[in-house]
């Protein structure tokens, strides 16, 4: 006879302002696995540092060709997310990332309990998830920082990891 299927919820009661955020880094050249494979050890060595704010990371693999690789986290607040983002090492990540892809394309969505969502896709050649289905907007101006595509209020109180003028030079 089955066994009665286990069914489970959870109460998020704690978490008000909990942040799920998917990243993801494809390989569009084969010069691209050098950075994909560079990362790996730099992403592991950031979660055991254990930044404040993060509540768990989970790595994923969308495709072995090309080769898609990711990871789902989710974080507390979206303070504590933007203050890990426009830090070291990610802000020097970033910063390098931006000035060299590498071969590779880096995209993330994000997902907020209190609502709202937003996403940027860097040299990502396919159309991936919001992608597929919404228009594409060049992220300038307005859409240029993860806290303005939120529609979060206010400036943050750290320096930003690339100004829009960085990416001009």
């Amino acid at each position: 006879m089955p066994r009665p299927i286990l069914r489970r919820t959870v109460d998020l009661s704690g978490f008000p302002d909990l942040v799920v955020i998917y990243l993801g880094m494809r390989v569009n050249h084969w010069t691209g696995l050098k950075t994909l494979f560079g990362f790996g050890p730099k992403i592991a060595r950031s979660v055991e540092a254990q930044p404040d704010g993060l509540l768990l990371h989970e790595p994923l693999l969308w495709s072995m060709l090309p080769p898609h690789v990711g990871m789902r986290q989710y974080w507390r607040d979206f303070d504590a997310l933007e203050r890990w983002a426009r830090s070291d090492p990610h802000r020097q990540w970033w910063q390098q990332f931006l000035r060299d892809t590498g071969g590779t394309g880096f995209w993330h969505e994000a997902y907020f309990m209190r609502g709202g969502m937003e996403a940027v896709y860097n040299d990502i050649l396919v159309e991936i998830g919001f992608l597929r289905f919404a228009p594409a907007q060049a992220a300038k101006g307005p859409l240029f920082t993860a806290r303005s595509r939120a529609g979060r209020t206010g400036e943050s109180a750290l320096p930003a990891a690339v100004t829009e003028e960085d990416l001009d030079r």
